[in-house]
């Protein structure tokens, strides 16, 4: 199925969080709690709600998993209205729905759908959640403020991008190479990227920083934890963030992040940008990554949510690669 939509079914406002499945919830939660920066607000047995210090009741929810999986990605829509508008367009486009338009039995509450896209990806739409207070907008404690961007490893990046493009209303900002395709829903160079791979999976979960002086505090933090950083820091070219990469007790890959490239819609040109060490660095102090963080970026293969729904079309997901099977295989 090729995604033709005269338009997209919804105009997204922000990410909102992300959810990750993993097979010890409490010690992850335990990581991103005490290590990391964040606040636990929510938990429920195996499942914990973990904020920053912005706007969103949470930016990272923990679930329990056999192995590690992207949970979802949840967006923020304007109103209720917009999240039914959205129903009514998917079910036109034949776009599986996981969950119809409702309350959210979320922590957050709210309003919203949630839809699976073409590689089993749980995406939901929502409105109208529980508001909390900004937390220190002057603080000087290195604690991330929101999500800043999710990178998702993809089997077919063009198929992937036409879907978040056409039909979710993103637009791309620039992409790195054939490799990776950077999206935006606002006027932030990227909140989404996929990035070609030979399966499906989380690539990595980056975390905004207020300032670079937060982002080096940060990493500072993290030393007195007895953990360095596995890429950085340095900064990006496509994005022109700052970067430092880890990995979470549960090899997930997370990164602190600054920084990030504003987008002006009537004046930005979306590059192509060649894969040297000196664009993918432009500081040149971060130095090659490790082969543990690019073993944790691989990620595991991911069905998602494939097989819990029943699309409109037998088309509809994206054929997975043959090295899944291979993956499988080999561990």
């Amino acid at each position: 199925m090729n995604f033709f939509a005269a338009e997209p079914v919804c105009k997204l406002r922000s990410l909102r969080s992300v959810s990750l499945k993993v097979p010890e919830t409490a010690r992850a939660k335990d990581f991103y709690h005490e290590v990391w920066g964040l606040s636990t607000v929510e938990e429920d047995s195996d499942r914990f709600w973990l904020r920053g210090t912005g706007s969103e009741h949470h930016i990272l929810k923990l679930e329990k998993g056999q192995q590690n999986a992207l949970g979802g990605v949840a967006f923020a829509l304007a109103t209720p209205q917009e999240v039914d508008q959205a129903a009514v367009k998917l079910a036109a486009l034949g776009i599986p729905l996981f969950r119809e338009p409702g309350p959210l039995d979320d922590a957050a509450g709210g309003y919203g759908l949630q839809l699976v896209d073409p590689e089993g990806r749980l995406i939901e739409l929502s409105a109208d959640v529980h508001a909390v207070v900004i937390q220190e907008p002057g603080g000087r404690r290195a604690i991330p403020r929101k999500i800043a961007h999710v990178v998702l490893n993809t089997v077919d990046i063009d198929r992937a991008t036409a879907f978040y493009t056409q039909v979710l209303g993103m637009r791309v900002s620039d992409w790195s190479e054939h490799q990776m395709s950077f999206l935006r829903c606002n006027t932030e160079h990227h909140v989404i990227a996929f990035n070609q791979a030979p399966w499906t999976a989380v690539n990595h979960v980056a975390y905004e920083m207020q300032s670079i002086d937060h982002f080096m505090r940060g990493i500072g933090s993290l030393k007195t934890h007895g953990i360095a950083p596995q890429w950085g820091p340095g900064r990006h070219g496509p994005g022109d963030n700052t970067f430092s990469y880890f990995t979470d007790p549960s090899g997930l890959v997370c990164e602190y992040t600054s920084e990030v490239a504003q987008v002006d819609e009537d004046s930005w040109l979306c590059r192509t940008w060649k894969r040297t060490p000196e664009l993918s660095d432009q500081w040149g102090t971060a130095g090659p990554p490790t082969v543990n963080v690019r073993t944790a970026m691989a990620g595991i293969p991911d069905e998602g949510y494939r097989s819990l729904v029943v699309p409109g079309s037998s088309d509809y997901f994206t054929v997975p690669s043959a090295n899944v099977a291979n993956h499988a295989a080999n561990h």
